[in-house]
């Protein structure tokens, strides 16, 4: 009899088993990569810039520290905006469905709706992680020339890191994806910084 029992005890069908959204982790974390790339980027420019007219550290930590806690609000509140026009579309849809008499479950499409709230903190998150990067980099070197020429070689280590991760995830070929994102990097901080030694030069010299 226990042989029968344990024959006949019920196991989990395929239709009882959740299957996990890897599509939607690849779109959290390309979204994660992109954000902390702007943060990395914008902070890493910023620097740039401030390090075309001034000199001492505490000068481009501070500017770097402000940018840091202005982008991260930035980006957080303009996700929040956002998500939630997106998850009033899609609310105002699924109100409809309801009401249509062609619509069985609703269930799944709610159980999809986007938090705009949990969107909002990931964006802020991703960016003030990367806008620690080159913030870090400045912070312990005193030397002028030597915290700019770091600050560019660890952006450009993390560039690469952010390219090949975006690589994997977009399903691109990595050498040219990260290039394109070195590339963009190495122009937004050098334009950064040519555009703000000549107006530093011809304002304030």
């Amino acid at each position: 009899m226990a042989s029968n029992i344990d024959l006949e005890a019920p196991t989990p069908t395929a239709e009882e088993e959740v299957p996990f959204d890897y599509a939607k982790r690849a779109q959290w974390l390309r979204a994660a990569i992109l954000g902390a790339n702007d943060g990395l980027l914008s902070i890493a420019s910023l620097l740039m810039g401030v390090g075309a007219v001034k000199e001492d550290a505490k000068t481009m930590i501070l500017t770097g520290i402000a940018g840091l806690v202005a982008g991260a609000f930035s980006m957080g509140i303009g996700e929040l905006v956002s998500v939630y026009s997106q998850l009033d579309i899609e609310v105002a849809q699924i109100e409809r469905e309801k009401k249509s008499p062609t619509v069985v479950n609703t269930e799944k499409d709610e159980e999809r709706l986007p938090n705009p709230f949990q969107a909002a903190g990931a964006s802020a998150f991703a960016f003030a992680v990367g806008a620690v990067i080159p913030l870090l980099a400045a912070s312990f070197i005193k030397t002028y020339l030597v915290r700019l020429g770091v600050v560019v070689a660890v952006v450009t280590v993390a560039l690469v890191a952010f390219g090949l991760i975006g690589a994997v995830l977009g399903k691109a070929p990595p050498l040219r994806s990260t290039a394109r994102v070195v590339i963009g990097g190495w122009l937004a901080m050098g334009v950064t910084f040519g555009l703000t030694k000549a107006v530093g030069k011809g304002v304030l010299g």
